[in-house]
């Protein structure tokens, strides 16, 4: 943005009397616009995490995604939703298709109508999306004060930092509240949340999970996996995109390599070939 100003600061420059006026103007305005947004952030920019899944050949951690499910269906999916992930994306990636299914089998799904006109309740199938912990938009604004849970689908997407914020926020609870910022009532005081003020309670507690692998379940381990599995959730197409985009990029490689052989040496006889006429 600075750039952009500097270089109209130097046009004006050398087409009016005014410049000097311009060009202190465009920098003043510049600077002032730039501390204003930094002033009136009141959150911490979460610390940029190094994830194993953030190399151009790096793969996800299918025993995090495993894990950090259990953290979403234990604690977090008794507010928030996954309207776009189905049980069947979960084969292949943390589960087998027989766990999957018996998974989809413990919930309840309404279905219909019937050939009777009335909606009823069945066992989950493999093509069902997570069910939603309300019935309605309207029924989870009514059980969280008026506010609406996010869904969870696409929320590493929808933040700014992405992993980085969810983790920070999770594990971001219990800090003092900073000098001159009064307390709200009803509210958590979390420096990860624009406002600082968040109406979450603390999500996450030292064994509040119990790992099918016998992981220690600590605060920053569940936040570290139900974050990776989250990211899954947003980019689950990740491993395939840098497996094909490898591939595409070796093919390439070699192809050029084979254009640059023919046209250097294939070619050479003809490209340096002298031709003269005698008369």
């Amino acid at each position: 943005m600075f750039s952009r100003l500097a270089s109209s600061a130097r046009a004006a420059a050398g087409k009016s009397w005014l410049s000097p006026s311009i060009a202190g103007g465009l920098y003043a305005g510049g600077a002032v616009a730039g501390y204003s947004v930094y002033a009136n952030s009141e959150q911490i920019h979460p610390q940029h995490l190094h994830w194993p899944h953030d190399g151009w050949l790096a793969s996800y951690d299918t025993a995090a995604i495993r894990r950090g499910y259990e953290v979403y269906r234990q604690v977090c999916s008794t507010c928030h939703s996954l309207e776009l992930i189905a049980f069947r994306n979960l084969v292949g990636v943390s589960h087998t298709e027989e766990q999957a299914r018996a998974l989809a089998a413990s919930y309840e799904i309404m279905d219909g109508p019937n050939d009777e006109g009335e909606m009823f309740d069945r066992k989950g199938k493999l093509s069902d999306t997570m069910p939603s912990p309300y019935a309605s938009p309207e029924a989870g604004r009514a059980a969280n004060n008026g506010a609406l849970p996010p869904d969870l689908s696409c929320i590493s997407k929808a933040r700014h930092s992405g992993p980085d914020y969810i983790f920070h926020l999770l594990t971001g609870y219990g800090k003092d509240v900073p000098a001159g910022s009064a307390p709200k009532p009803g509210l958590n005081y979390n420096p990860y949340f624009d406002g600082g003020y968040i109406g979450m309670a603390a999500p996450l507690s030292d064994g509040q999970v119990e790992y099918e692998d016998d992981t220690p379940a600590t605060v920053s381990h569940m936040a570290r996996d139900v974050t990776t599995f989250l990211q899954w959730c947003s980019e689950p197409e990740q491993d395939d995109r840098k497996k094909k985009g490898f591939q595409y990029a070796v093919t390439i490689t070699f192809m050029a390599a084979m254009a640059g052989y023919f046209k250097r040496f294939q070619w050479a006889s003809l490209k340096s070939r002298r031709i003269t006429w005698i008369d």
